[in-house]
């Protein structure tokens, strides 16, 4: 099941737990999707045990707000699989309430069964991860905290943010409609009052952050997939570019492993180099990555996006050759 739908879910119980009536319209409308895609959501959580009620008069649902969730039952995998993420994964992420989540696992851990909590720590002596590095937050909790909070409650925000774009720190009201962690670090996506459009805000880079007594309305509308489109990573530009790349022998077999962007195809040659192509919205961000491999990949399609590699090679010459 996908992270997103997942999510949907959830709020739907917390919702419909927290003793409101929702009709499926309601809820439709609330959470940004269809009656069909309601009436899927609520059919699964019947199927995870969840006694929601169906009023006829009202054509609305509830669930009992006594209702919990059973007792935690791991299995070995279930259990693992937890542990892992969090003494492993997480401990190299820079995730907001890092100590919260530790002690979660060490609260969860206490409970399992002997047997299972031997397998874990057995096994996870034999496991490590290497991340990427990542983008430290010296107060990652209290400005994760704080947007979360805003957004929850749809309010507008005043930041102060260390722009590299201006290069300067700029002011601006914002109103937040996501949290979003992409390539090594995490983000705000949502409304600048100052650009009088969206944007995304990386969040290392807020030095303050006010909360305002202004509410937005639009926020709940907001649906992060449509935002990044095509994006090859976060920022798409407006235009779709046909992208067609030669990998020579040398990488081509690590590349074509890795699903880099959900258009990809990928078809090899005889003599071991690799096409691959995408269909990516803008090509800024794509040319940084494709600067990465170096003189192992040529750039068949499309012009401009040789011409960018060009120049970035002509410039990386230029400023290296004299030192």
């Amino acid at each position: 099941m996908k992270s997103a739908r997942v999510s949907r879910i959830v709020q739907i119980l917390t919702t419909l737990q927290a003793g409101r009536s929702c009709t499926a319209d309601e809820l439709a409308t609330t959470f940004g999707t269809s009656r069909r895609t309601v009436f899927r959501d609520l059919k699964e959580l019947q199927l995870i045990g969840i006694p929601y009620r169906y009023d006829s008069r009202s054509c609305s649902y509830t669930i009992d707000p006594q209702f919990f969730l059973p007792p935690i039952d791991l299995n070995l995998q279930e259990a693992l699989s937890l542990l892992l993420l969090v003494y492993k994964v997480s401990s190299q992420m820079q995730i907001p309430y890092k100590n919260s989540a530790l002690l979660a696992a060490l609260k969860i851990e206490n409970n399992l069964p002997v047997r299972i909590r031997q397998y874990c720590n057995s096994s996870l002596n034999s496991i490590s991860a290497r991340l990427n590095p990542q983008a430290p937050i010296g107060a990652l909790d209290k400005i994760f905290g704080q947007l979360q909070k805003a957004i929850e409650t749809s309010h507008k925000v005043k930041i102060q943010y260390h722009s590299l774009f201006e290069n300067e720190n700029i002011e601006l009201e914002f109103a937040p409609y996501h949290l979003m962690y992409n390539q090594r670090a995490w983000y705000v996506v949502g409304h600048s009052l100052m650009h009088k459009s969206l944007r995304t805000f990386k969040l290392n880079r807020i030095t303050s952050l006010q909360t305002l007594d202004k509410c937005f309305l639009d926020g709940g509308k907001f649906d992060p997939a449509d935002y990044l489109g095509r994006a090859w990573s976060m920022i798409p530009e407006g235009k779709i570019h046909n992208v067609k790349l030669r990998f020579l022998p040398k990488v081509a077999g690590n590349v074509a492993e890795v699903q880099w962007h959900s258009t990809q195809k990928v078809s090899f040659n005889p003599d071991g180099s690799a096409i691959v192509e995408f269909r990516v919205d803008g090509l800024g961000e794509i040319t940084w990555w494709i600067l990465g491999y170096g003189d192992q990949v040529q750039v068949l399609t499309p012009k401009a996006l040789r011409k960018n590699i060009l120049d970035a090679a002509a410039k990386m010459i230029e400023l290296n050759k004299n030192l």
